[in-house]
């Protein structure tokens, strides 16, 4: 592997609390898992508010303690510009924020349960994993 390869995956350690997002217009839904994509919560909706955002920041930090975590990091499939309010929230808390891609995120998931329906609480966990 390459050298870039090799560094988005030492992104993720044991340490790494892993939080995928499905964005939406009003509706955000978060899943948390561990490095090995085992779900630690299961997906929740966050408000697109700066109080549900808040309210995201605070249930990642209590997940932090409850899991032992000392990291984090956020994967999103970026919708449109609805994800620029989570991205700007995010960078001021200093969590790092990774793009996932839609096209592998809607393969991803046709491959899990082989059903190529939409649903915003199942695409949280596909990011996240």
């Amino acid at each position: 592997m390459n050298s870039i390869s090799n560094k988005k995956i030492n992104q993720v350690t044991d340490q790494t609390l892993v939080v995928g997002m499905d964005i939406a217009k009003k509706k955000h839904y978060a899943c948390f898992v561990d490095e090995r994509g085992r779900v630690l919560k299961k997906p929740f909706p966050v408000l697109q508010s700066k109080e549900g955002l808040e309210w995201l920041y605070q249930c990642i930090v209590e997940a932090m303690k409850e899991f032992g975590k000392t990291e984090v990091i956020v994967g999103i499939e970026p919708t449109g510009h609805y994800w620029l309010n989570l991205a700007y929230f995010l960078d001021e808390k200093g969590i790092p924020l990774v793009m996932t891609n839609p096209m592998h995120v809607k393969r991803s998931k046709e491959l899990d349960d082989n059903l190529p329906t939409k649903h915003d609480a199942k695409d949280a966990l596909v990011i996240a994993r």
